[in-house]
């Protein structure tokens, strides 16, 4: 007899709590499907956490490219892959996606600066806008092709905001997605922004990049209009953008040394009533 793999849930909402109570809002057959392909996203998310210098991290994300180019899954020996690539098998999903995801989190292993805003959006568009892609196609493949513009700007508006929420995080190691022209707007160099030196420059940088996540944030609204209830939840943690921006924004915190979040009530409350809403 086959036995029955334990359910991801547990560790998706200890991993990544926000795309946990999204996956709440999706039918039961497709949770455990989607909880692979967050907890996917947060392994690779959680790498330089976890490695002192780029090449092993490097070698980890390649590890993450052959097995699923292997499309075995009981060959990967590893819980999340095997059942990633049950996922990817079951739903079709393009393998290009997560190797082009995997490219774009290499990024994430080192420290050089991020040179422009395309350069940003392009970065966010690899990882959180194809994570949210990927979810409505295994949710609805046939309607999820219709809304790829709306992941596109759901997954900048999320991925920027993420990158906001960890300022302490990022500077800690030596790291700082600002591009340099938001930078530059904001009368600040990447030196100053990392050594908290120019606390004003420092704020006006922060703000620059609210703007563009609310920018992405208000496009993703006008494209999400008449979404169809079966894709609601891969775009349910987008919900939570304006809550976050909001609170970084408040002058009772320091987005530079405090990492943001918000209650676990005011997110339930935002993700039920948008998931009734629709957009």
């Amino acid at each position: 007899m086959t036995e029955t793999p334990a359910s991801l849930l547990p560790d998706l909402r200890k991993n990544d709590l926000d795309r946990y109570i999204s996956v709440l809002y999706a039918p039961a057959e497709k949770r455990e499907a989607l909880a692979a392909l967050y907890l996917f996203n947060a392994e690779i998310a959680a790498i330089r956490s976890r490695i002192h210098d780029p090449m092993p991290g490097e070698i980890r994300v390649q590890w993450w490219r052959d097995t699923l180019q292997s499309g075995d899954p009981d060959a990967a020996g590893h819980p999340i892959a095997t059942a990633l690539l049950r996922v990817v098998h079951e739903h079709r999903l393009p393998l290009a996606a997560f190797d082009n995801y995997l490219e774009a989190r290499i990024f994430d292993l080192y420290d050089d600066p991020m040179p422009s805003r395309s350069d940003l959006e392009g970065y966010c568009g690899e990882t959180a806008s194809a994570v949210i892609q990927l979810a409505a196609l295994i949710l609805d493949p046939v309607t999820a092709r219709s809304y790829a513009a709306a992941s596109g700007h759901a997954g900048c508006a999320l991925a920027i905001t993420s990158l906001l929420r960890l300022i302490p995080i990022h500077r800690s190691r030596g790291q700082c997605y600002i591009p340099a022209e938001i930078l530059g707007a904001a009368g600040i160099s990447r030196e100053e922004f990392l050594t908290g030196e120019n606390p004003e420059g420092a704020r006006r940088a922060i703000a620059g990049m609210s703007a563009l996540a609310h920018e992405h944030f208000v496009q993703f609204e006008a494209d999400a209009k008449g979404l169809p209830p079966a894709l609601v939840s891969a775009y349910l943690p987008t919900a939570l953008v304006p809550l976050y921006l909001a609170k970084i924004g408040n002058d009772s915190l320091d987005p530079m040394v405090d990492v943001v979040d918000i209650s676990l009530l005011r997110k339930h409350f935002k993700l039920i009533t948008s998931a009734l809403r629709r957009w």
